[in-house]
């Protein structure tokens, strides 16, 4: 339960007033970098399962080629638009 606050001033009061004192703020803990290695066992397995050459990817591949409406034009002014607007890094050099 709370308990209630005399109407005359009390809520002016000061926490260390009241007897309550609150702690201070502590700074953040400084943890160092940590990196594991536990998932990377997994990951390459799971790796080694895959085939060299996935057949559906590649029939895909070679359909897309005998089409000659690929890519559209949309997707090349896409394309376009996108090499235009990119950064010459060249010139971040200097």
């Amino acid at each position: 339960m709370i308990p209630s606050l005399p109407s005359s001033g009390g809520a002016a009061r000061s926490a260390s007033a009241s007897g309550l004192n609150p702690s201070p703020a502590r700074p953040p803990a400084i943890r160092p970098d940590r990196i594991s290695t536990e998932g990377g066992a997994a990951l390459q397995a799971a790796l080694a399962r895959q085939p060299a050459i996935r057949p559906e990817v590649v029939e895909r591949a070679r359909a897309l080629l005998a089409d000659p409406g690929y890519p559209s034009p949309a997707i090349m002014k896409r394309i376009a638009a996108q090499i235009v607007d990119s950064p010459d890094l060249s010139e971040d050099a200097a």
